[in-house]
């Protein structure tokens, strides 16, 4: 059985409080999105129940991978959904003006965060050294030829 290193406990843990801090701000968001536009609230519903799964992955699997791609593609996803929303729309008709401070702001940090530790964490995984086998093997005791 091997440990976990600090620097894995620890990105692991930021992106566990990352993915708690989307769930909090999108979650609040949810009932006032559900009325006003439904599947932007379905959306952050959705969103909000994937980072949940993707915060007690990231502390329970001896083998996040998984957790930290879905949480990534969740984050950027709503990284880039916020943008559009603000530029050119999304559709239905559906923009929003300004930031909707401090929910915006916020939601930018923890998903770019999140997603800023994922490709720490990728960086810091220990690479496993790979012995170089013998283009043959000889028998014990004889020489090669």
């Amino acid at each position: 059985m091997t440990s976990l290193s600090v620097t894995d406990v620890t990105l692991r843990g930021l992106g566990a409080c990352c993915a708690i801090g989307n769930v909090v701000l999108h979650g609040l968001l949810v009932p006032d999105h559900l009325e006003e536009k439904f599947y932007i609230g379905l959306l952050f519903a959705l969103g909000s129940a994937v980072m949940l799964v993707v915060a007690a992955a990231l502390l329970k699997l001896r083998r996040p991978a998984a957790a930290w791609l879905a949480g990534s593609l969740v984050s950027l996803g709503m990284i880039i959904g916020f943008l559009l929303s603000r530029t050119v729309g999304l559709p239905g008709g559906y923009y929003e003006p300004g930031w909707e401070s401090p929910y915006g702001p916020l939601s930018l940090l923890v998903e770019g965060l999140f997603v800023l530790t994922c490709l720490a964490w990728l960086g810091a995984r220990p690479t496993a050294a790979v012995a170089p086998t013998p283009s043959h093997r000889t028998a014990a005791g004889s020489v090669p030829r």
